[in-house]
């Protein structure tokens, strides 16, 4: 069993797309790295408009960051014309991480029904940093962290040392 070996702690960005919050407001930001501060370090936290090009770009410059290990995003992965985070990390990601978009929808299907199909939660890896694209409500944070990010964190940390 090699989870003995796992990080004891990561080194974490946040950033949440709105087009209408600030950093005060962000609750799933703040949700985020509360759940985080006591184990983990946050290296950076953003917030900027729904825009793909910025948020490519500083995409890129964190995955280029060697003090970051995860990446955690909230907000942009719903359906509508604003909503582009789901498409610009897709390209970005060169080691796909299915399963957690599909135990996603399934945790939040167990709690809100159908409406969980509307979620483009996404996971990969690039280089030697993992990126978590999620919804932008502080419920579907909550659930995605609790539930799926922080049961595995340490070991995802591990697994991207090459």
């Amino acid at each position: 069993m090699h989870h003995k070996h796992d990080h004891t702690s990561s080194s974490v960005a946040i950033l949440t797309l709105s087009d209408t919050r600030n950093l005060t407001e962000d609750k799933s930001g703040t949700k985020i790295e509360q759940l985080l501060s006591p184990l983990h370090t946050i290296v950076d936290r953003k917030l900027i408009k729904d825009d793909p090009l910025h948020l490519q770009a500083v995409l890129t410059d964190w995955i280029q960051d060697d003090r970051i290990s995860i990446i955690i995003t909230t907000g942009g992965t719903g359906i509508s014309e604003r909503d582009t985070t789901y498409s610009i990390v897709e390209q970005l990601i060169e080691t796909p991480m299915h399963g957690f978009g599909e135990l996603f929808r399934i945790k939040s299907y167990e709690e809100i029904g159908a409406r969980a199909m509307l979620s483009n939660a996404i996971a990969g890896t690039v280089n030697q940093t993992a990126i978590f694209s999620l919804p932008g409500s502080v419920h579907a944070v909550t659930l995605a962290m609790t539930e799926l990010i922080l049961p595995t964190i340490n070991h995802v940390s591990r697994e991207l040392i090459k």
